[in-house]
């Protein structure tokens, strides 16, 4: 079973097989084998190393190491915790968005930085072209709960402005096959955003924008409980929610 910690911290770190082999003094084809084979550790000296130039605790790699009485299905669910969505590097994003091959699924007030930063309305006719399902929530911005995020946040007629501009975007591609949008009223406690077993949880916190907020990389895992809680999250407001109308000719 591959790694999938390690080489989430690598890409967070913006370093590559290669850059991680040179600064520990190590050959390319040893770092690949850690990344591979989850139950592969480096010596302890090397495995502090690593850590220093991740930025994380050898823990966070492997688990094990800390000998946590947690259930396995949490720690195999956890994939990396983010102190905010803004520290999420853009080949993250990017290597989720393109890797994408059945579904993916969002729930947000806005998003509008997919679309202006990775390119998502290309990105979903592409993909819906080659059977991706695409499940995508935004705000009412007519709604007392998106008015009051606002102004909580400090952005009163901000936010109300780039939900209209999210909303005006995905009406490019509402009505391909595959692809449904949504609004929604909700009061929002979580952004969530899935690409087929991955999970993107960005919580949100009183009076604090959401690129400034935490957010969990969850990855689906048997008999996860975490994983299940958020996705039913999302269905219970997609079910709730407003189709949009295709645009008129």
């Amino acid at each position: 079973m591959a790694n999938d910690r390690l080489r989430t911290a690598m890409l967070a770190a913006g370093l590559t097989v290669d850059s991680l082999a040179e600064a520990l003094h190590r050959d390319p084809k040893t770092v690949e084998r850690w990344i591979r084979q989850e139950q592969r550790q480096p010596h302890r000296t090397t495995r502090v190393e690593l850590a220093k130039l991740l930025k994380v605790r050898e823990v966070d790699l492997w688990p094990e190491l800390g000998g946590s009485p947690r259930p396995a299905a949490v720690e195999t669910e956890l994939v990396h915790l983010y102190p905010s969505r803004s520290a999420i590097t853009g080949a993250i994003w990017t290597e989720l968005l393109t890797s994408v091959s059945t579904s993916m699924d969002v729930l947000v007030f806005s998003g509008a930085f997919l679309v202006e930063q990775y390119d998502l309305i290309p990105l979903i006719r592409k993909k819906a072209t080659e059977g991706v399902r695409f499940r995508i929530l935004v705000g009412d911005e007519t709604s007392q709960a998106v008015k009051q995020r606002a102004i909580d946040e400090g952005t009163p007629g901000g936010l109300e402005g780039r939900i209209q501009l999210m909303r005006r975007y995905l009406s490019d591609v509402v009505g391909l096959e595959g692809v449904e949008v949504r609004t929604h009223s909700t009061v929002l406690y979580n952004s969530i955003y899935r690409f087929d077993d991955d999970l993107l949880v960005n919580g949100h916190a009183h009076g604090a924008l959401a690129g400034q907020s935490p957010v969990l990389h969850l990855r689906r895992a048997p008999n996860g409980q975490i994983w299940n809680h958020y996705i039913k999250s999302f269905e219970l407001t997609w079910k709730n929610a407003n189709p949009e109308p295709e645009a008129e000719e």
